[in-house]
């Protein structure tokens, strides 16, 4: 009996522990339906809102060679969070030249992670609650702690894989003091 009522509390665990990618939801500030929480890159892609401006600006986006031959000794054990809106006209852009440099740069899915807010510029359960979010697109880079070690807010400065570079090249922060942001 008490193996039974282990067995179901564990499935019961795993099924409200599972998150559903690339949940579509109707957005009640922007009165539209989109992508809610945690997302993949073919949720994004394929997602009609985003999808109608991703082709042509993943395809017109040129990275530059010379700084993407520097980024790739940096990006190695990092990891990136990108927190966007399906709804938001920088996140339709910049996404797509991102997804152009990560691309150029062989990064592999498991080091990206998609987060869709909704026009208040939250997720469910308190997903992005810590990141301290105030626009989108967010990128937020991290060490192989999970420490942050910088982030692009909105748009670049310069182009995307230059400030990739100075948000790479940063040494994190020490305690209590604020990471490199742009």
């Amino acid at each position: 009996m008490k193996s039974i009522i282990s067995a179901i509390l564990l499935l019961f665990a795993m099924n409200t522990s599972a998150q559903e990618f690339n949940k579509k939801v109707q957005d009640q500030y922007r009165n539209q339906e989109v992508l809610l929480n945690s997302c993949t890159r073919e949720g994004l892609t394929t997602f009609p809102e985003f999808k109608a401006g991703y082709d042509s600006y993943y395809a017109a986006y040129k990275p530059d060679s010379v700084v993407l031959s520097e980024l790739t000794k940096l990006v190695k054990g990092k990891k990136m969070t990108i927190v966007l809106g399906t709804w938001c006209g920088d996140s339709k852009y910049q996404v797509p030249n991102f997804l152009k440099v990560a691309d150029a740069l062989k990064l592999s899915e498991n080091d990206i992670t998609f987060l869709a807010v909704d026009g208040a510029k939250k997720t469910e359960n308190g997903l992005i609650d810590k990141l301290k979010i105030e626009r989108v697109p967010t990128f937020i880079f991290t060490d192989k702690s999970g420490t942050e070690i910088g982030r692009i807010t909105e748009r670049p400065h310069e182009t995307l894989e230059k400030d990739m570079l100075i948000a790479l090249s940063t040494k994190p922060a020490l305690p209590g003091k604020p990471e490199k942001k742009f």
